[in-house]
């Protein structure tokens, strides 16, 4: 998908493309603004940049001037470039002729990986810490649901939350055998558990 340019030079480029595209191409054929008008608005940009640099005792008022100039040259172009993408229903290769292209369909987000390497490091009476290493593949995620279950061939059951990659978990059973695994979700759904690790406390 294009962006719109920010610097000046970039800006003076796309500007010249459309003038070029309005004025030659016949897709085109009632502009909100026209090549004249933008034309006119990019000369004067061009020499409020002139001015600019000639004039270095006026440059904080120059520049203003100048983003003024901008501002109204930028605002004609975004103008021009939706009723562009508007008359030709965003055809990439129409808006070609204008140094534009369509709006790239969104992305739609995916669930996390899996989180790796789970570990139980630090633990003692009815506590333990668990840390892990975020997915390395996935979309983006919002937490991190742990999860244990009593062994042999207990139900996996929500025993906490996180957002970091590190939780500790109190009030745990002792001397009972427990594993505990970690499972990322986002809105898009949950990721596969990570390897599980099995704890006496």
């Amino acid at each position: 998908m294009a962006r719109f340019p920010i610097r000046e030079a970039e800006i003076k480029a796309l500007a010249q493309s459309i003038i070029a595209g309005l004025t030659n191409n016949p897709d085109f054929p009632n502009p909100p603004v026209t090549p004249a008008e933008l034309q006119a608005l990019l000369d004067t940009f061009n020499n409020l940049g002139d001015t600019q640099v000639a004039d270095q005792a006026k440059a904080q008022q120059s520049t203003e001037t100048k983003q003024h100039g901008q501002e109204n040259l930028t605002a004609a172009m975004r103008s021009a470039l939706r009723y562009a993408e508007n008359t030709v229903s965003g055809n990439d290769a129409k808006l070609a002729a204008l140094g534009w292209s369509g709006k790239a369909a969104k992305t739609p987000l995916q669930a996390p990986g899996q989180p790796r390497s789970l570990e139980a490091p630090r633990q003692g009476a009815g506590w333990l810490t668990l840390d892990w290493k975020a997915p390395a593949d996935g979309g983006a995620l919002a937490s991190y649901r742990i999860e244990r279950r009593k062994l042999p061939g207990g139900d996996w059951e929500t025993v906490g939350m996180a957002i970091e990659t590190e939780a500790t978990l109190n009030n745990q059973e002792r001397g009972k055998e427990f594993e505990y695994r970690v499972i990322a979700a986002n809105k898009a759904g949950e990721g596969e558990p990570s390897n599980a690790v099995m704890t006496v406390l």
